[in-house]
């Protein structure tokens, strides 16, 4: 039980990973993006592509790929996505979704139907003994980095005037733009972070295991199920709420091999039931 334990804990670690980005642009502009997993495998083939024609690891492949990511992120806030904002949801839902298509089939078209992954090399093998569990070095590493993520994401929004921007157009956009913040620039540049984001959870992703065009879905699904556990526009409640998440999976692996992502489901579903706002909601 305490190696199932450690496993859910090790899988949600990734599962925040691909949820922060998420509910960093729920929490600022109340956006929810629903190509959000097919983004993750297409950063996560930049980084393969990256990294083969350059030769590089893949540490230095995601620093080369990083600033792409946030003028990516950028551009596509600023001159797409901030036009489907509004009081309906339904124009970002729509737009994001067609997104998610033309990803899919973009991939299918130069990376074909075959899953691909990164190299990790020696992180790929290695385990580190902590006495009553062994553990891989990558898993623990990506644990590690949603730790710092969603720290810094914390730290972003409390301590810095950026943040202090964030939280303003966030609470009340029109008296934001009274006090002289743009929310349109604002709102790029939180979807620049969360682009950031978003290419390390697929760098991530390709490092851990394979990538194919079809796999965007069932990360979304993922993404979503822990912001949603967590409490939307929380970041240590996405974190907990992915690790939740990762522990409800292992506890099914454990009983049968086609029940872990079922058992997620489940927990899910009991959240909504007994908490719809969320296990940690937002208190920042």
């Amino acid at each position: 039980m305490v190696d199932t334990l450690l496993q859910g804990l090790l899988l949600g670690g990734l599962y925040a990973l691909f949820a922060l980005g998420q509910s960093l642009m729920f929490g600022v502009m109340r956006l929810t993006n629903t190509a959000q997993g097919d983004f993750i495998i297409l950063g996560g083939f930049f980084a393969i592509s990256l990294a083969s024609a350059t030769g590089l690891a893949p540490g230095w492949a995601l620093l080369l790929l990083a600033p792409g990511a946030f003028v990516f992120g950028y551009a596509l806030q600023r001159f797409v996505l901030n036009g489907t904002l509004g009081k309906d949801p339904l124009p970002s839902l729509v737009v994001t979704f067609g997104l998610a298509i033309i990803i899919q089939n973009l991939l299918l078209e130069v990376y074909s139907a075959d899953p691909r992954s990164l190299d990790a090399g020696a992180l790929a093998f290695d385990s580190m003994s902590f006495g009553i569990a062994t553990v891989g070095t990558l898993p623990l590493l990506t644990l590690g980095v949603a730790l710092l993520a969603t720290a810094a994401l914390q730290a972003l929004f409390s301590y810095t005037s950026l943040g202090r921007s964030f939280r303003a157009v966030s609470d009340d956009r029109e008296a934001a733009q009274l006090m002289g913040i743009r929310p349109s620039i604002v709102y790029a540049q939180a979807t620049g972070i969360a682009f950031v984001l978003i290419a390390l959870a697929g760098t991530l992703q390709a490092m851990r295991t394979t990538v194919s065009p079809s796999d965007g879905p069932l990360l979304l699904l993922f993404a979503f199920e822990a912001v949603i556990i967590g409490g939307m526009g929380s970041f240590w409640g996405t974190l907990l709420g992915a690790l939740l998440l990762g522990i409800s999976q292992q506890i099914g692996f454990r009983f049968d091999p086609g029940w872990g992502i079922w058992f997620g489901h489940l927990m899910f579903l009991l959240v909504l039931l007994v908490r719809p706002q969320g296990l940690f909601p937002k208190t920042r």
